[in-house]
Formats: C-alpha cells, structure tokens, sequence
C-alpha cells in the first residue's frame, strides 16, 4: 500500500505515534493535530490487515464526536462492536464496528 498509493493518488504515509503498527494517510496539509488545512479535504489512515489485526480488507474510518455514544447507537440499531474502543494519543479514541449487514467501519 505504501509503495504503491503515493505514486498513484499523491498520498503521505507518516507514522503515527501508537503502539499498534498504524500510519496517517495524509492527502492535504496539516496542523500539529493532524486536522486538514484545506476545508472540503479529508485524510485517513492505514494499518495492517489480517486475522490478528482487526479486520480482513480496508476499512472505511469516520470522524465522530463521540466513539462511546456511536457504538451504543451502533448496538442499538443491530450492530455489533468489532475492535476497541482505544485511545490514540493526543487525538480521539478509535473503534470498528460491523453494520447490520456485517460490514466494517472505524471511528
């Protein structure tokens, strides 16, 4: 992923300061804190896939203002916890969840 996506989409990988092996995919300039410079832009991240990890394939992760109030309303509505919550160090806590239809994605 990382040989190849900074040559096809102009993507920064930079490691991020966790215990777990995960990287910012940075597609904009950022501030200290890592949010975008540039409204309208996002970034993400990367970590590696398999079955010790979290999660088999890419998942899609979403900003939100609260990890603990999502889940619950994850479990609510037929979905299920898949990883987490952890706290990330001078950010937010992280967390998969899998929708009604199985599907996984991060907060």
């Amino acid at each position: 992923m990382e040989s190849c996506y900074p040559k096809v989409f102009v993507w920064q990988f930079q490691d991020a300061p966790t215990k777990h092996p995960y990287s910012f995919v940075l597609t904009t300039e950022v501030d200290e804190n890592f949010p975008p410079n540039n409204a309208g832009r996002i970034n993400g991240g990367s970590y590696l896939c398999g079955d010790d990890v979290g999660s088999k394939s890419p998942v899609i992760v979403l900003e939100v203002e609260s990890t603990a109030q999502r889940i619950k309303d994850v479990e609510a509505a037929s979905g299920s916890l898949v990883m987490g919550p952890a706290e990330i160090p001078g950010m937010r806590s992280s967390a998969q969840i899998n929708d009604s239809e199985g599907d996984t994605i991060g907060m």
